[in-house]
């Protein structure tokens, strides 16, 4: 058992990107922060499964090409091998909870070439 305060850690880009509560050893989980027009390159895992929960704000998460627009309160269930890809086209910042599980060291595959602007609406 162990307690953590968000307020002793840091965001890895220092305002934005994941604040990681927990990494391992069977799962991660952090708190993502992005500023008004921020994005988070598009990638996927092998083998972790990803949870995004906004409580903030709104984003859009791009999966396979098809992108979602989410809202505070709203949640997201991203499998291993889907292509996914955060903007915040907002001109507010958005905060959301995010899980990774089975916990791997190394599973993030960045994806290249991928033209997310043309991407029209699903949710």
């Amino acid at each position: 058992m162990f307690i953590v305060d968000e307020k002793d850690l840091e965001y890895r880009f220092k305002d934005s990107g994941p604040k990681y509560l927990m990494k391992g050893p069977r799962m991660n989980f952090a708190i993502v922060q992005f500023q008004a027009g921020q994005d988070f390159k598009a990638h996927y895992h092998n083998v972790m499964e990803e949870n995004f929960y906004i409580l903030e704000g709104e984003v859009d998460i791009v999966v396979d090409g098809v992108v979602h627009h989410l809202t505070e309160g709203q949640f997201i269930h991203i499998e291993p091998k889907e292509v996914h890809y955060i903007i915040n086209r907002s001109n507010s910042v958005v905060r959301m909870a995010s899980s990774l599980a089975p916990f791997q060291e190394e599973d993030k595959v960045e994806v290249e070439n991928q033209k997310f602007d043309s991407c029209r609406g699903n949710s």
